[in-house]
């Protein structure tokens, strides 16, 4: 069974509703799809309505992480795990999909290495940051998904992963999907963003990359600066 991996993202503007139907007409069919999601504008909206400031972290390749102290995570997690992956899995129950929503620290089904030191660059300094609750994947539990994936259900995956000391740690949403999907052997990985894609002159969208061939990842990678 080679399923289809998708990662919605979960800043504001994504239709999550129709990424459901969508996922919920391919299992009609009877595709198989596992769906891997973010939590960026719920997390932030719990972040707000507790008065607890929004901190990003960009490291010196650009890459921009949200800096996950142990009260930040919390919200998260609620965010994630609650609101987020609740939401869809409900959306995909009401249209006949039976989902089952997970998050990575379930049944090890991610496991990452805790960055226990970040390096960020602010107004132009670089700078270590410590108390971040955020990791590197390092595995996935692609035998626990099949088994659900065999017995009919729909997993439904939040971007929280466990650590080596049984500490959640928020990771990256596109690269779980990956890992998830490489794990499966999955037929295809589709992701999707509110942002129009990869481009070659950053902001200009004009300049919007339809295709990657493989011999040219590195050159692809370089152009997104760590986004």
């Amino acid at each position: 069974m080679n399923p289809l991996v998708v990662k919605v993202g979960g800043a504001a503007g994504v239709d999550n509703e129709a990424v459901c139907a969508d996922v919920a007409a391919l299992v009609a069919e009877g595709g198989p799809v596992v769906l891997v999601h973010g939590a960026s504008a719920a997390a932030d909206a719990l972040a707000a309505r507790a008065g607890l400031p929004v901190r990003q972290l960009v490291s010196p390749s650009g890459h921009v992480s949200r800096y996950t102290d142990p009260e930040t995570l919390e919200l998260y997690v609620a965010a994630a795990a609650g609101q987020v992956n609740k939401r869809l899995v409900a959306y995909l129950q009401g249209l006949g999909c039976n989902a089952i929503g997970l998050s990575g620290v379930d049944g090890r089904l991610l496991v990452a290495r805790r960055k226990a030191a970040v390096r960020t660059v602010e107004n132009g300094r670089q700078r270590v940051v410590r108390n971040d609750y955020t990791g590197q994947l390092e595995a996935a539990n692609g035998q626990l998904l099949r088994l659900l994936l065999e017995a009919g259900y729909t997993p439904v995956i939040a971007p929280l992963a466990l650590g080596g000391e049984g500490e959640r740690l928020n990771v990256d949403g596109d690269r779980a999907a990956a890992l998830l999907a490489g794990a499966l052997a999955a037929h295809s990985l589709i992701i999707l963003s509110n942002v129009p894609g990869l481009l070659a002159a950053y902001p200009d969208e004009d300049s919007l990359i339809r295709h990657v061939p493989t011999a040219s990842l590195g050159w692809a990678e370089s152009l997104a600066q760590g986004r």
